[in-house]
């Protein structure tokens, strides 16, 4: 039986937390929200605590699930593993490159299992789409966006997420994974451009951005997202992958309006082109979120009980944060980043 804390009981550390609720294997230990409180039903019988740390040393866990603000991440995983909890930390695992290598190299040297929540790794149809896109062979371009027009509570969210981290950091890691376990080429260099479309976002900050990443083996790929009322539900959401023996797209993604969390992995189905004709693979019976969530924590369970050689998923999640930041300094500074040097 594991012990389990859960950090942060925002929309992903709720989910998290209800798949440890309904696992047999585990016992629920301790929850920590800023606001003291739990509202959810199945969970207002844990103790919870507003201290992490203070919670980390009451509650002695053997896993700790870190879905706190991106500013907090590898903090929170560094001071779990040395006290002795493996660790699930959800995107993005830090928000610097060399704390996210500090975070993978305490985990190697403690002997931690360090899983990051990249959703996608988990969700069948995306791994059917890597799957079809190698076949087909590179080099590739990659053509993947996520807009949001959120409002209310979404908008209130994305405000929060954004005091921290752009949208093209928060969400855009999980595309570019996808790309790197698409192409395994290293990446070259990244160019972006953003622009700030609300005076509810702090000044330094933008709501919109785009980039474009160079591989080695010279395959490109770009990625768009913006987050708030004024964004258009047109294209909102356009996954696909090109390649010189055709391409391989996600159709009929979702229905539901851009702001539905579902809709943002959803797969209608893949459109398979090649040069001789088309093929339409059927996903029926598609994960709903609740279901990755419970599916990334059984994988978390996994590696533990398992001894899972988690080497290739640390450096992956280095390596997709590392282009995403560089995107984000490259809309900060208006000049292109050189990868070469930078990339583990």
């Amino acid at each position: 039986m594991s012990r389990v804390m859960i950090a942060g009981l925002g929309n992903m550390g709720l989910s998290h937390a209800l798949a440890h609720h309904h696992h047999d294997d585990c016992e629920i230990v301790g929850l920590v929200n800023r606001s003291g409180t739990v509202t959810h039903p199945d969970l207002k019988s844990y103790p919870v605590f507003t201290d992490f740390h203070q919670a980390l040393a009451a509650c002695r866990p053997d896993l700790v699930v870190v879905a706190t603000y991106s500013d907090s991440h590898a903090e929170f995983a560094i001071a779990a593993m040395r006290a002795g909890a493996h660790v699930f930390v959800e995107k993005p695992l830090a928000t610097t490159v060399s704390d996210a290598q500090r975070v993978v190299d305490i985990a190697t040297q403690l002997g931690r299992k360090l899983v990051v929540g990249y959703i996608l790794r988990h969700h069948p149809s995306w791994v059917r789409l890597i799957k079809e896109a190698r076949d087909l062979g590179g080099p590739f371009v990659f053509r993947m966006n996520l807009n949001q027009q959120s409002s209310g509570d979404e908008w209130e969210t994305h405000k929060a997420l954004m005091q921290t981290t752009s949208p093209i950091v928060d969400c855009g890691v999980h595309y570019v994974d996808v790309w790197c376990q698409i192409t395994d080429a290293r990446p070259v260099s990244v160019n972006a451009m953003g622009l700030r479309l609300s005076d509810e976002i702090p000044p330094d900050m933008y709501n919109y951005g785009q980039f474009q990443v160079v591989f080695g083996d010279g395959s490109v790929g770009w990625y768009e997202a913006g987050w708030g009322p004024m964004m258009s539900e047109t294209a909102f959401f356009v996954k696909d992958v090109v390649s010189p023996r055709g391409s391989v797209s996600i159709t009929d993604a979702d229905k539901s309006g851009s702001s539905d969390v579902d809709g943002h992995t959803r797969v209608g189905g893949l459109l398979v082109h090649r040069l001789d004709g088309d093929e339409l693979i059927e996903l029926p019976d598609e994960p709903g979120h609740q279901a990755l969530c419970d599916a990334e924590q059984h994988y978390m369970l996994r590696a533990i009980n398992e001894d899972l050689d988690l080497t290739r998923h640390m450096q992956d999640a280095v390596q997709s944060l590392s282009i995403c930041l560089a995107a984000d300094e490259s809309v900060r500074t208006g000049k292109p980043i050189n990868l070469t040097e930078a990339t583990p």
